[in-house]
């Protein structure tokens, strides 16, 4: 279901479809595999005790409030994902190697996943999610 939860949203969903159900940023970020601009997104700094993080895109589930940290990079940054809510994918458009975090439903672009960075979680790792990705449903979805 859309965030609007007005039409189930997926891979197959037409290109038309997205620009006419997200805004020009979100089109962008979340189907054109965009960034946001560090330190600019909602939820950099919103650390909240209980709720999830869903797809802005379709509104699927994929992260917990507990597992979000404060990485310090500017983006929201997460330690694990709900489990099979994200996909990951080589990505060297950089030129350089790194690992693009999609959304498993609508295979909305989320951002990058990090590890070995040695922050004190539980899994070493750090997903960076650009905030427009992401919505913030308190105490979990309806």
């Amino acid at each position: 279901m859309s965030s609007s939860g007005a039409e189930t949203l997926g891979k197959d969903t037409p290109e038309e479809t997205w620009k006419s159900v997200l805004s020009a940023e979100e089109y962008h970020v979340l189907r054109q595999k965009g960034t946001e601009r560090p330190g600019t997104g909602e939820y950099n700094k919103l650390y909240p005790e209980d709720g999830v993080f869903a797809c802005r895109g379709c509104g699927q589930p994929l992260y917990t409030a507990e597992t979000k940290f404060n990485s310090g990079c500017g983006w929201p940054a997460f330690y694990d994902f709900i489990p099979g809510s994200v996909d990951t994918h080589v990505d060297t458009s950089m030129g350089m190697r790194r690992v693009e975090i999609t959304c498993s439903n609508c295979g909305g672009h989320l951002g990058h996943v990090f590890e070995g960075e040695g922050f004190p979680t539980p899994t070493d790792q750090r997903h960076c999610v650009n905030s427009v990705s992401i919505k913030y449903i308190p105490g979990g979805p309806k």
